[in-house]
């Protein structure tokens, strides 16, 4: 298609009709058949809108009025709703969000898989919509009046300030109140990524058992300012946060995270219970924000492993060992196989510390070490499958398949590439049983999922 024939032009004002939700939660709608990409307009709705900028397939645009409004839309709670990027769809009621995202799983599980689906069950919501998120990290940025602290403005790395997130445990707004008016009070200096110059990038936290924080701050300079002052006034102001840190963050890019972390005061590591099995969490560990959530995702899995007492199972992506553990307790044996060192070290401790001792972890890509477990004459009963939002390699899905276990439970947090890993292992030998979306994450447009592949 070239510019003669698109049929609409920047700046101009066009009436829509919204069919659907895109997956970022904007809304989708056409204008004389071509596409137009709509931020905070709802399926059903007649909207103005002012088209912004315009690509060869599609054009995004601005919701100047919604003229025919939808049974599903609700006033956002949050007041930075329009200017942050954090929560997409906090402008559709949740019966309606679920109602989505349970629609969205079924279409990608059907259009990109090739399955029915029929195969994919009523999604699992969330008990609580709000207030479900135990890990907080809100950028740190300098303006001319001062640090700024809060999120970022959707598509950009603008922070927004904000007092607090509804999403959030209160405990880390809390934490994120203290520490602008600390860097206020002390005129202490954010980060300016362009420049490279300023002092603090990021602070963290996360809530553990019994609303213990840890707290971290994240600084571009090798020195915290205030060091001492830091430890004090959150000991005076927060007594509910148990350990202090500080960690350097000195190189550009998005990784939150530096390689230079201290102590500062209290306790090394949080400790977290997940369906009965107790974590520690240091400041790098990996452990799912939505802990009620988790569980239910969790026992999904363990329901479709369907495990007597007497199978081996593999748990491939294992991270820290927090599904492995809870297989582990209804197993003989479990083997976690997982590519990040420090995270297999933290496994190894979690079993430890849950004296479970049929349970073994190795630090490998699982695509190599499977091929090799099976020529030693490992038969694994059940492959459980984790992977990040890239969806599982080619050679472990392979090497999956290749081990002949009765049972394979994929738990995805991405239904695109689920669907293609389920059409792959398809032609492997495996059928795929039903697919249990699970809500983690209420007010955005993310979806797990839970799903059993048999083998033919």
């Amino acid at each position: 298609m070239n510019d003669k024939i698109i049929p609409v032009k920047a700046g101009e004002i066009h009436t829509l009709t919204i069919r659907d939700l895109g997956i970022h939660g904007e809304g989708i709608g056409s204008a004389d058949g071509f596409t137009v990409f709509v931020p905070g307009a709802l399926p059903g709705e007649t909207v103005k809108v002012r088209i912004l900028q315009v690509k060869k397939s599609y054009a995004s645009a601005q919701l100047l009025e919604v003229e025919e409004v939808s049974a599903d839309r609700v006033t956002p709670e949050c007041p930075a709703y329009k200017s942050c990027g954090g929560c997409q769809i906090s402008h559709m009621n949740y019966e309606a969000q679920a109602a989505w995202k349970e629609n969205r799983v079924r279409e990608v599980v059907s259009r990109l898989g090739g399955f029915s689906g029929d195969l994919v069950l009523p999604v699992k919501k969330a008990a609580h919509p709000f207030g479900y998120r135990n890990k907080m990290a809100v950028p740190v940025s300098q303006a001319s009046g001062g640090a700024k602290i809060g999120y970022y403005r959707q598509g950009t790395h603008q922070v927004v300030p904000v007092s607090g997130c509804l999403i959030q445990e209160e405990e880390n707004n809390r934490l994120l109140r203290f520490a602008a008016g600390f860097l206020t009070r002390h005129n202490i200096s954010g980060y300016n990524e362009k420049s490279r110059k300023g002092t603090v990038r990021h602070i963290m936290g996360r809530v553990g058992d019994h609303g213990e924080v840890m707290a971290v701050i994240v600084t571009a300079s090798k020195n915290l300012p205030q060091e001492e002052l830091w430890v004090k006034e959150i000991r005076e102001l927060l007594p509910e946060v148990v350990s202090v840190y500080h960690n350097v963050q000195d190189r550009p890019g998005n990784v939150i995270l530096g390689k230079t972390m201290r102590l500062l005061w209290g306790n090394p590591a949080l400790t977290a219970t997940l369906c009965g099995l107790t974590f520690e969490e240091s400041p790098y560990s990996f452990f799912q924000v939505n802990q009620e959530q988790a569980e239910v995702l969790y026992n999904t899995a363990l329901e479709y492993a369907e495990l007597h007492g007497g199978e081996t199972v593999i748990d491939a992506y294992c991270g820290t060992g927090t599904i492995s553990l809870c297989l582990a307790k209804k197993a003989k044996k479990v083997i976690g196989i997982e590519i990040v060192a420090p995270a297999i070290e933290d496994a190894k401790k979690n079993a430890e510390r849950n004296g479970l001792d049929n349970v073994e972890f190795h630090a490998a890509d699982a695509g190599k070490l499977m091929p090799k477990l099976y020529e030693e004459g490992l038969r694994p009963d059940v492959i459980v499958m984790d992977p990040v939002r890239a969806g599982c390699s080619e050679e472990v899905l392979q090497a999956a398949a290749g081990m002949a276990p009765g049972k394979i439970v994929y738990v995805s947090c991405n239904p695109a590439t689920f669907a293609r890993d389920a059409k792959i292992l398809s032609s492997l030998g495996y059928r795929l049983i039903k697919v249990q979306p699970v809500d983690m994450f209420p007010q955005t447009t993310h979806i797990e999922t839970v799903s059993l592949l048999v083998k033919e």
